[in-house]
């Protein structure tokens, strides 16, 4: 699709500031994503949330408009389940400037004593070594490869699901799942906001890339994995205040959920 084949308001880049982002060469057919106002309460929107390519992409398509997105200013996500959310307006868009407002730990203590308070004693095993203390977030971990070579080796296995791509105007990954409004966690937490906070920490802290959302998934690329046990036992407190179901409905503790993200550069979230 030419340029100017697009609808008007994709040229205008999703506004708020938009003038200072184009778009990408050869960017292949798509359209533009608006939330579906019966869904979001909010009435009409004023933006659309994404653009989103007509036809699955190839991991090839999301390096190539990564390592574009410095000069469009539009970060690529890879749209698990098309049809449902993105499709048909499933999304509540949110300002990324409230991300601002939250922080990594501060929504981990907030979840861990809230869920803590509803689990019956003995469910508390699960959480050994720290139970019912919060042990806080974990140290960075250390580099183990270039962060945007990891993203695109996941977006190149993640691909073979022939997913369509989004492009969402957004300055870092972690902002793209408020301003797309991705509600994938809902279950989880009714506002994404804080745990977009959550995944801009990891950004800092273990080289974390967002690649790919869906429905109620999240795939997230790692360039500095917890490498010991006892680090990704630390990781792994912060994944279950993140997403529980990962622990609960998967090895069924933390150290047994530990083991699975030592040394992976590859962290899948999934909530029921």
């Amino acid at each position: 699709m030419d340029d100017h084949q697009l609808p008007r308001e994709l040229c205008q880049l999703f506004t708020d500031g938009g003038r200072e982002r184009r778009l990408p060469a050869g960017l292949p057919p798509g359209d533009v994503v608006w939330p579906d106002p019966t869904y979001t309460h909010q009435g009409e929107a004023v933006r659309p949330a994404f653009w989103m390519s007509d036809e699955p992409a190839a991991g090839e398509d999301w390096a190539r408009l990564r390592a574009w997105h410095p000069h469009s200013g539009l970060w690529p996500v890879l749209l698990d389940e098309s049809a449902q959310p993105w499709g048909i307006g499933q999304i509540v868009p949110d300002d990324p400037r409230l991300i601002d407002h939250f922080t990594a730990e501060g929504f981990m203590t907030e979840v861990w004593q809230e869920w803590v308070s509803q689990m019956p004693q003995d469910a508390l095993e699960e959480l050994e070594p720290y139970g019912a203390l919060c042990p806080g977030t974990a140290a960075p971990g250390v580099l183990k490869a270039d962060p945007e070579a990891v993203a695109g080796w996941l977006a190149g296995e993640l691909a073979a699901k022939a997913m369509p791509l989004g492009l969402v105007a957004a300055a870092r990954g972690s902002d793209a799942l408020a301003v797309m409004g991705w509600q994938g966690a809902l279950h989880h937490n009714e506002w994404m906001v804080p745990m977009a906070a959550v995944v801009r920490s990891w950004e800092d802290r273990f080289g974390v890339r967002v690649v790919s959302v869906g429905f109620n998934t999240l795939e997230l690329s790692v360039a500095a994995p917890p490498a010991d046990p006892e680090h990704a036992l630390h990781v792994a407190a912060e994944h279950w205040a993140f997403c529980p179901d990962n622990v609960v409905q998967g090895p069924g503790d933390l150290q047994a959920y530990a083991e699975q993200i030592i040394g992976a550069h590859a962290w899948s979230f999934w909530w029921d």
